[in-house]
């Protein structure tokens, strides 16, 4: 119950801050334009020239307001209909843009009387930064591909280049990575670093991304090592069993859902084999292994293994007549 708690009042939370925005734009909105109003009466004794610049940063102040009133509105809006954190993450961070370029050209408009030596202007310094900046304006082209294409979202687990970790960030230059395994770990548990790179990476690097959103699961398999006297029928049904019970039977579903997504590809759907199954392989020492192969979530594969393992062996070394492991001298 605590729990539930917690993620309903999370919204609520969030909704009373994107509120008390749209009230302070607001009433940023009044002062600029009462502001104006005083202005026009001439209440403030200033020149012409000062009055007109007063006058001007006053209406791009008012102007301002209002896009920052509506964007604030459309983001309340995405929150409360995006049917994932992931999606409604990218498109608020595309509409605090597209605020940030509307709000450059109302104030160009004001402050630039003739659009076309202000176009000419603004070209030749873009001309200059494009060379200087070649690399911060393919990150946020590379941003711009990552919304539009969505590769990966906030939360997934993703692999690009030789980075791999949950994506906890995603800004117009960089993307975030909460690093999981990493040089000072052997498994898929978090490492405690952060990884910080380049949006423009997405154009040169393939991303492997273990939460597809359709069937967000990957298969993994565990090694068992028997002596070649062993029922490898008895082992095949003991780890079978085992990792049924560990993994519920709301997998076996996942499986059936997994053949119906292959069915829609040119892919043979009879690949996928009953959940979870069991294959054997000869070891070029005096073993055999046997694999148990099933579908997990990827950010839970280190404790269903854990929990695999330690079942499995329990039930194995019950029955030392039909389950033999390899002696200690030839492993």
């Amino acid at each position: 119950m605590e729990i539930d708690n917690k993620h309903d009042h999370q919204p609520l939370s969030t909704s009373h801050t994107i509120k008390w925005w749209i009230g302070s734009y607001v009433l940023l909105a009044l002062g600029f334009i009462i502001l104006y109003i005083l202005t026009q009466w001439e209440i403030f004794n200033l020149t012409s020239g000062y009055r007109e610049i007063l006058e001007k940063v006053t209406l791009v102040g008012f102007f301002s307001s209002l896009v920052l009133i509506f964007t604030k509105w459309v983001e309340s809006s995405i929150k409360n209909h995006a049917s994932s954190k992931g999606e409604h993450y990218n498109v608020i961070r595309l509409v605090k843009l597209l605020a940030f370029i509307i709000i450059v050209l109302i104030a160009m408009s004001f402050f630039f009387e003739n659009w076309y030596t202000a176009a000419v202007s603004l070209g030749l310094i873009s001309l200059i930064l494009g060379f200087a900046l070649q690399t911060p304006i393919s990150s946020i082209i590379g941003w711009l591909y990552i919304v539009i294409r969505t590769p990966y979202h906030v939360g997934d687990r993703i692999q690009i280049d030789t980075f791999t970790g949950d994506v906890v960030e995603i800004n117009y230059l960089d993307t975030t990575l909460w690093e999981f395994g990493g040089d000072y770990l052997t498994n898929d548990l978090p490492s405690g670093r952060l990884i910080r790179f380049p949006n423009s990476l997405i154009f040169t690097s393939p991303v492997l991304n273990y939460s597809w959103k359709k069937f967000p699961f990957i298969w993994n398999e565990i090694p068992f090592h028997v002596a070649y006297e062993s029922d490898l029928t008895y082992v095949e049904t003991v780890l079978r069993g085992v990792t049924k019970q560990e993994l519920g039977p709301e997998m076996a579903e996942r499986v059936q859902h997994l053949k119906r997504l292959i069915e829609q590809t040119p892919l043979d759907e009879h690949e996928i084999k009953e959940y979870p199954f069991v294959c054997f392989r000869t070891n070029a020492n005096t073993w055999v292994e046997a694999l148990v192969v099933y579908l997990v979530h990827p950010k839970q594969a280190s404790v269903i293994r854990t929990r695999i393992i330690k079942t499995a062996l329990s039930e194995l070394l019950k029955n030392p007549d039909k389950v033999m492991f390899p002696k200690s001298n030839a492993r």
